[in-house]
């Protein structure tokens, strides 16, 4: 009797839907009735114009400063601040730019006679690419002016640095800003390794406009990268790289090739669970650069294997004792490219603390000593780097 009962309300169900079907075929394909059409709410589906703009940020490096061997020295400025744009243009690729304002003051010159460069003020683009991101095999390309990938510390804007000033050698070889040139990129990651390392390899190719480096030179320069990454375990990471940039120096007496060469690695150690409140963190490096041959032979062509070099390694480290306080220290020499007789070296203890992610404040004290003068030069600094926007320190 149920099964007879739950047959005949299904056969019910079956004729109300025939005859409702019906009834909209009749009335002429179903069109909703206009009190339906009034309640009905329409939602525009369109991209809002907000989410066209790009990620906005600014970061600031402010500077007090005493120099005891110098009193006409400015005490207090506003190093550098930058503005930086970044977006994501579709989902294939994304574009940044960063544009800064650099005062000079507070700079670390190896090999000036009076410890200071000074350099004009005004806006420039320090970065602006665009990168094709996700490619097939691990591939990404970009086109366009960015800081080079000469081991890890190079690609870092200088508010990211752990110190305030970026390596001796970096200084004497490169320059007092990172190494960016105008080109194209190529970045492979490997798909070997897995649990047991990560493993890339980076190609660039650029026009020469690093002066230190390449002197009046707008010829196309070589980089070449290859870094490896391994997890030891749940708390400590370690990770290697070798790079090799070539081209050519060129200015009224001089045209040669010349080479860079760099080692760099890294060793972090952050407890989980506590990484907030303690770890350790060592980094160091050697780079290589060939010297320009004499005023003498500077005419002749340079066989290979004839360069001399100039070398400088150095070493830093951060120890974290709380959520918001870092203790660290460094040590460079490096050797005058111009003269390799002449030598520098520098010892750098700090005192950092992290007020929260958008304002650091530090500490330091730069002890710099030179072979070729008696004295030693001490600057004492006290840098406050804030960041407004979505863009923090980032180290890349």
């Amino acid at each position: 009797m149920q099964a007879a009962g739950r047959s005949e309300q299904a056969g019910g169900a079956m004729a109300q839907l025939r005859a409702a079907a019906q009834a909209a075929a009749r009335s002429g394909g179903g069109a909703p009735a206009a009190s339906d059409q009034e309640d009905q709410e329409f939602v525009g589906r369109g991209r809002s114009m907000q989410a066209l703009n790009p990620e906005i940020s600014v970061n600031s490096d402010v500077f007090g400063y005493v120099n005891k061997d110098d009193n006409a020295t400015n005490n207090f400025f506003a190093r550098e601040f930058e503005i930086s744009l970044i977006s994501n243009l579709d989902p294939y690729s994304r574009a940044k730019v960063f544009i800064s304002r650099h005062s000079p003051g507070g700079d670390v010159a190896p090999f000036e006679a009076d410890g200071h460069e000074e350099e004009g003020e005004g806006f420039s683009v320090e970065e602006g690419y665009i990168e094709w991101v996700g490619l097939p095999g691990g591939i990404g390309v970009k086109l366009g002016r960015f800081a080079q990938q000469f081991g890890q510390l190079n690609r870092w804007h200088a508010h990211a640095l752990p110190f305030q000033s970026r390596s001796l050698p970096h200084l004497a070889f490169i320059g007092e800003e990172f190494l960016a040139q105008t080109g194209a990129s190529v970045h492979w990651l490997a798909p070997i390794g897995g649990a047991s390392g990560t493993y890339e390899a980076t190609v660039e190719l650029t026009r020469s406009e690093n002066e230190t480096l390449f002197g009046e030179s707008g010829r196309l320069s070589v980089l070449t990268h290859v870094n490896g990454f391994w997890n030891l375990s749940s708390s400590v990471d370690f990770d290697l790289g070798v790079s090799w940039l070539n081209g050519s120096y060129e200015d009224e007496t001089h045209f040669a090739d010349r080479n860079l060469y760099g080692v760099e690695a890294a060793f972090n150690w952050r407890p989980p669970g506590r990484s907030g409140y303690r770890g350790l963190m060592l980094r160091g490096g050697m780079m290589a650069v060939d010297l320009l041959p004499s005023s003498e032979d500077a005419s002749e062509p340079r066989l290979p294997g004839q360069a001399k070099r100039a070398l400088g390694f150095w070493g830093l480290g951060e120890l974290r004792l709380s959520q918001t306080w870092l203790v660290g220290a460094r040590v460079g020499r490096t050797e005058n490219p111009a003269n390799p007789d002449e030598t520098a070296w520098m010892f750098s203890p700090t005192l950092t603390r992290w007020q929260s992610e958008f304002v650091r404040l530090r500490l330091e004290y730069d002890m710099l000593g030179r072979s070729f003068r008696t004295d030693r030069e001490g600057h004492l600094l006290f840098q406050v780097t804030f960041a407004m926007g979505p863009h923090k320190h980032e180290t890349y």
